[in-house]
């Protein structure tokens, strides 16, 4: 199914996700610079967020599977189409394999993962100290290329928004999409509707074969 825009829920997904996305990205340069008594603060608000993401993406793929996305621009060249596909297939595989990766991390290095006061989610894995290690290296080098092409996103966005000027973005939005204008006439098309606006009127038979004067007959 293609259409001019996407579905306005998942428009909405999009936007928070975006708005999570970047509180985590903050969230996460805040753990790695410190390691005082607010990283365990930054850690417990971390775990929830990420579940809230995980279960997010699930929700935004169903949508997407079932309402579909608008057509690419088919003036963009072939590779840059295909690069654009390719980037979100990618950010969605990351948007599930982060949050995956973040609590089988947990599991194996044995800590509890606390979504809220009382609710914990059990763990994925055993516990395992090397597993722990490989995971957690594994997270951070997928999280800096998750942001990495969340800035190539936000850069192609730019670009058809102040530069193409189309509908890319339009179609993310909540405005209406203008219908374009209608393309301006040549100038060969305006001196032919000039020439036939002052065309001169025939003249009568009649006083065109007399030549006379008809006030006097």
């Amino acid at each position: 199914m293609t259409h001019r825009g996407f579905h306005p829920s998942l428009r909405l997904l999009h936007w928070l996700m975006a708005f999570l996305l970047l509180s985590m990205l903050f969230i996460g340069v805040g753990m790695v610079s410190t390691a005082g008594p607010l990283y365990a603060i930054l850690l417990a608000v971390h775990r929830p967020i990420g579940l809230a993401l995980l279960l997010l993406a699930l929700l935004r793929l169903a949508i997407r599977l079932r309402t579909g996305a608008p057509e690419q621009d088919q003036s963009l060249p072939r590779r840059v189409r295909c690069a654009a596909g390719l980037s979100h297939i990618f950010l969605y595989a990351l948007m599930f394999a982060l949050p995956l990766l973040g609590w089988a991390m947990l599991s194996a290095g044995g800590y509890p993962v606390v979504i809220a006061k009382g609710y914990l989610l059990p763990s994925i894995l055993t516990h395992d100290l090397a597993a722990f290690a490989w995971l957690r290296s594994a997270h951070g080098l997928l999280a800096l290329l998750f942001f990495a092409l969340i800035l190539g996103h936000i850069g192609a966005a730019l670009v058809h928004a102040l530069i193409r000027r189309d509908n890319v973005m339009r179609s993310m939005g909540f405005a209406r999409s203008s219908p374009r204008a209608a393309p301006a006439p040549d100038d060969g098309e305006l001196r032919a509707e000039a020439g036939e606006g002052t065309a001169e009127a025939p003249i009568p038979e009649d006083d065109a074969g007399s030549g006379a004067d008809p006030a006097a007959r």
